[in-house]
């Protein structure tokens, strides 16, 4: 049974940080891009980032450049999302995303095949 959760959402002030965590329960972790994507109150999905199978490559969306990092400890079977110098327009539901076996890294949400129920940051000014 294919199961994402995600951890570390909380509500926080402009400037802070926060780690987020997506433990997988996935056939073949490992071999599989993962990403994190956001969906803020009537707004649509937004991509965020995104991690390569093997961990050595990324891709993040330019509004988080410089302040989100992307991880995956695949022994654990788990993506992290480490946000710094988080603004109120990073408000929203975060989500992760697994994307099939050696496929390429893809902002585009239809490219996973599996996503988590998602955990809340609220980021007052």
């Amino acid at each position: 049974q294919v199961e994402l959760v995600e951890s570390g959402g909380a509500s926080v002030q402009a400037g802070n940080s926060l780690r987020l965590s997506c433990t997988a329960s996935v056939p073949t972790f490992s071999d599989r891009p993962m990403g994190w994507f956001r969906q803020a109150p009537g707004k649509t999905r937004e991509f965020v980032t995104a991690i390569h199978w093997n961990g050595e490559t990324t891709f993040d969306a330019d509004s988080v450049k410089g302040r989100f990092t992307i991880s995956r400890d695949n022994a654990k079977e788990t993506l992290y999302l480490e946000m710094n110098n988080l603004k109120p327009e990073d408000t929203a539901t975060y989500y992760c995303a697994v994307g099939k076996p050696f496929s390429a890294l893809s902002k585009d949400g239809v490219a996973y095949s599996y996503w988590g129920q998602g955990t809340q940051v609220t980021v007052s000014s």
